[in-house]
């Protein structure tokens, strides 16, 4: 799937160029993203099943961010070039080679359809991303196709740098979204997917916790979560009970999709956190 965006974005570049084609140019910017995507997806797919070191003691999971966060870079700045270009061709529109535009725009559906096919299916966050992409290049280039349809017979280049200006828009408001996403995991806030109260109350509803604090959650990658929490036993106990007790809670975090957990069982007749703890 890589190899072949990679290689219909080239050719798009090219066609774009020779039919004069701002709508083909703005989805070269998008099948490029793609591509930039699909080809960190498997680089990073591959690099994060490194287990941790002593440089990154909880391993390389968290490259992919940095994948994400590189890949909305390259689209944002690649977004404003285009409507740079396409914006003043609105109000002075320029002729486009229609017959041309109808061949890319089938060759684009079928290129990004066999790459869809090729992902289908997939189970990681990153493949159901992508795919999603390239389902939207195949919209775009069904948008492409009737535009350039309509050009045939009607003298309306106007329509052309109107199509790659909305492109355009829409790539850049989804990239936008995803960079605010993905900058959150980066800052190592709370997954989107899930509310730290009810992490809490899931807590709280374990058999024999009294109360929990010093409670932070996190993720690796948006799909591997970490949980920290300091909780307080009902009742003193033996260290096989404070055992089965942490294990309990590790269970109720599995529904969350927590993998990694860090407990610190609390017992209640005692002193708590260490006296200057950052315990909030």
């Amino acid at each position: 799937a890589f190899f072949l965006n990679l290689t219909f974005t080239v050719l798009e570049v090219v066609g774009g160029l020779w039919t004069n084609s701002m709508a083909i140019l703005s989805d070269a910017l998008h099948d490029l993203g793609d591509s930039v995507a699909l080809g960190m997806a498997w680089f990073l797919d591959r690099l994060a099943q490194r287990k941790g070191d002593t440089l990154f003691s909880f391993g390389y999971r968290r490259f992919s961010l940095l994948g994400a966060l590189l890949n909305a870079l390259i689209l944002i700045g690649g977004s404003l070039f285009i409507l740079v270009h396409a914006v003043p061709r609105i109000l002075s529109p320029e002729g486009a080679y229609a017959p041309g535009m109808i061949g890319f725009a089938l060759l684009g559906i079928i290129v990004n359809g066999a790459a869809v096919l090729r992902l289908r299916g997939g189970a990681t966050v990153n493949e159901r991303v992508v795919t999603w992409h390239l389902l939207e290049d195949v919209l775009g280039w069904e948008a492409v196709l009737v535009v350039s349809v309509v050009m045939l017979f009607f003298d309306l280049p106007v329509l052309d740098p109107i199509l790659a200006v909305l492109v355009t828009l829409y790539v850049l408001w989804n990239v936008i979204k995803s960079l605010k996403r993905t900058l959150i995991l980066f800052l190592q806030g709370v997954p989107e997917t899930m509310l730290l109260g009810d992490v809490e109350a899931a807590i709280m509803a374990v058999e024999g916790v009294r109360s929990v604090h010093h409670l932070h959650l996190w993720s690796q990658d948006g799909e591997h979560h970490v949980l920290t929490a300091h909780v307080v036993a009902e009742r003193s106990g033996s260290l096989l009970e404070a055992q089965a007790l942490r294990r309990n809670i590790q269970e109720a975090m599995q529904k969350f999709g927590i993998g990694h957990t860090t407990i610190e069982i609390e017992d209640p007749n005692g002193e708590g956190c260490p006296a200057g703890a950052d315990c909030y």
